[in-house]
């Protein structure tokens, strides 16, 4: 056989790979669930219809927590590390490939993330801090100190104008709110004098956030706020305890013995009426009445559980199982586990993901 007809072989061959290729991957739906992998270092793209796995997309080192952006395209993952780490993991949801890696330079051991007002909110435990990042501009343009230990979790309202978080070795909750604008330091002007010939123009309005400071219990973390905004529920990990505080008052209410030792993540359900509770130790979901108060069942699922994020339309709830490598999935009227999701060993950080 000449080299002519060997190439055309070749080339044929190679051809036919690539469609193949092209054929077997899938496009990501309109609606898809986001599963961090922390042992395989990436994230797995799953529709929600099928609970298939799409596509895998690698995101560094150690990624804990993972959000998508307002119109479902782009997701955020934070790279934790305990504090080794500094960077935050972009990727395109819909062409499912990684975009770029934010330095966040001295706000280490970022975890906790939340996506509002087109902005990336996420806390830096090392640096007891909570900041922001803009896309468009692709730059952090707000931080602010909380002055508490192990600051992990976050909440940002939709207005952007309320941020809660938990401190797990403070056993505090943070609420942190915009006060009203304050006009520039410095002398008010003479009504009668005028501007000094040449002085600089008064400066932009200054914005101030005052911080509440909650005591709850012993290692919360995980906690979510009521959808109507009136309560915040805390899984005080180290007690086994769940502190519910008002939100208008800012106080703490009520202390549950709820028996969650080792909880690690806190959620309503959409339509603010149970509450779910996952444990690291522990080999139960445990599913809360939001208007009694009361336990009404323990959901087995594997050896422990970490991150859950609800379907927005009410009907289910995910739960990664990190100790078991899967991701299960339980329906909300039945309370029963209804499947099992593959997306890569020690799965933890969940998210909707939702094209617009």
């Amino acid at each position: 056989m000449s080299a002519k007809p060997a190439a055309r072989i070749v080339t044929f061959f190679l051809i036919t790979l690539a469609l193949s290729a092209a054929l077997l991957a899938q496009s990501t739906p309109r609606e898809s669930l986001l599963i961090l992998s922390k042992q395989d270092h990436t994230v797995a793209i799953v529709d929600p219809t099928t609970l298939k796995v799409v596509a895998k997309i690698p995101v560094g080192n150690d990624p804990h927590e993972v959000i998508a952006s307002s119109d479902g395209g782009t997701a955020y993952i934070s790279n934790y590390g305990g504090g080794a780490y500094n960077t935050l993991t972009v990727v395109d949801v819909v062409l499912q490939t990684p975009l770029a890696t934010i330095d966040l330079g001295a706000l280490r051991g970022p975890h906790g993330l939340d996506f509002v007002g087109g902005k990336v909110w996420f806390t830096a435990e090392v640096a007891q801090a909570i900041a922001s990042y803009d896309p468009a501009t692709q730059k952090i343009d707000w931080i602010l100190g909380t002055g508490q230990n192990r600051t992990h979790m976050i909440y940002v309202s939709p207005d952007g104008k309320r941020v809660v978080t938990t401190n797990v070795n403070s056993g505090t909750v943070s609420i942190i709110e915009k006060s009203a604008t304050h006009a520039p330091s410095g002398p008010p002007p003479n009504p009668q004098q005028g501007s000094a010939p040449g002085a600089p123009p008064p400066g932009p309005p200054r914005e101030d956030w005052n911080q509440t400071i909650i005591k709850v219990g012993a290692g919360s973390e995980g906690f979510d706020v009521s959808p109507d905004a009136k309560e915040i529920w805390s899984a005080n990990a180290h007690d086994g305890t769940i502190a519910i505080i008002d939100v208008p008052q800012k106080k703490l209410t009520q202390t549950l013995q709820a028996n969650v030792r080792g909880a690690n993540r806190l959620k309503f359900t959409p339509d603010g009426k149970h509450l779910f509770v996952s444990t690291l130790s522990g080999p139960d979901v445990v599913v809360f009445d939001a208007a009694t108060r009361k336990e009404i069942k323990r959901i087995p699922v594997g050896h422990g559980a970490a991150g859950i994020q609800m379907q927005p339309d009410n009907s289910r709830a995910f739960v990664a199982c990190t100790p078991d490598n899967y991701v299960v999935a339980i329906d909300l009227t039945s309370l029963q586990v209804t499947a099992h999701i593959d997306a890569g060993s020690q799965p933890d950080g969940l998210a909707w993901a939702a094209q617009r």
